[in-house]
């Protein structure tokens, strides 16, 4: 008996047919709750799109309202195999660096001088390309100055279209990261880039640099600068058709069959050095070995 009254409390917990109760309401009840958390959750959605819209209002979509980035900018390499930025191959071997010819190939069609031509604009050089906007009013989108990839020369892929790798004298473009309304330079000194060899450890306290392996090196554009013409960059949706400046460097006599530490950096007059903590502020490190032996 004592088992069949603690089964029909179990179920009267669940309905109750007495009071017309299930789970302890009764149909009011439960309409009522009903009403009230539907009521809450309208006006909670409404005050987090009211929120939502009055915040967008504020924001401009051609730039941010607040950057949080260093103060050195980083740069890349390209080609670029991996995440390890290594560069090897064998000059006996076409397939080992034929797949370097044809990532530069397709990273400067973009800088071909037909598509410069027709999306961009001759600027003048050293100078600041300065398209502020007037008051409220956008000054958008923006234009950008070419950049054509004859600008570069041996590395160019025009008159040597292997860029190098087939008879040891390889060719490295670097380009700089894109800072929204960076002036990378002041009193008309441009930046540009410098490598030499990386100091790397060796040993507990024993640090080695590659110097005497690099050998000569040539930059395009002359010197390795960046022009001031590019810059400031605008932002991806204000400069939709911006082309990154880039800067060229052929190794004419680097070591064969052996490892080299390479460094390229970029020196302005107002742009701080990178840190050690940093290797990617205002520098990029990379290795580069060409065999000759199969």
């Amino acid at each position: 008996m004592a088992k069949d009254a603690g089964k029909g409390e179990w179920k009267e917990c669940i309905w109750n047919p007495r009071t017309r109760e299930f789970l302890g309401r009764t149909a009011s009840s439960w309409g009522l709750i009903i009403l009230f958390y539907f009521v809450f959750y309208i006006f909670l959605a409404g005050l987090f799109a009211l929120t939502m819209y009055v915040m967008l209002q504020t924001l401009d979509e051609h730039k941010p309202t607040w950057q949080d980035r260093l103060t050195t900018p980083g740069m890349v390499i390209r080609p670029k195999s991996d995440e390890t930025f290594e560069i090897v191959y064998n000059i006996q071997k076409t397939e080992s660096w034929d797949m370097y010819a044809q990532a530069l190939d397709k990273f400067l069609e973009p800088y071909n001088s037909s598509v410069q031509d027709q999306k961009n604009d001759e600027c003048k050089p050293d100078q600041y390309f300065l398209q502020e906007d007037s008051g409220d009013v956008k000054n958008n989108p923006k234009r950008s100055c070419q950049f054509k990839r004859d600008v570069l020369m041996d590395c160019s892929g025009l008159n040597d279209r292997y860029y190098g790798y087939h008879d040891g004298k390889p060719c490295i473009i670097i380009k700089m990261n894109r800072v929204i309304g960076m002036l990378p330079g002041k009193d008309g000194q441009a930046p540009f880039i410098t490598c030499g060899a990386k100091r790397y450890k060796v040993g507990k306290n024993e640090w080695r640099e590659d110097t005497d392996k690099i050998g000569e090196m040539m930059y395009f554009p002359s010197n390795g600068t960046f022009n001031l013409m590019y810059y400031p960059y605008y932002g991806k949706k204000a400069q939709v058709n911006y082309s990154q400046p880039l800067v060229a460097v052929k190794f004419l006599n680097i070591t064969v069959n052996e490892d080299v530490n390479i460094e390229c950096k970029i020196n302005a007059n107002n742009i701080p050095a990178g840190s050690e903590r940093d290797k990617f502020a205002g520098r990029v490190s990379f290795k580069l070995r060409i065999n000759t032996i199969n």
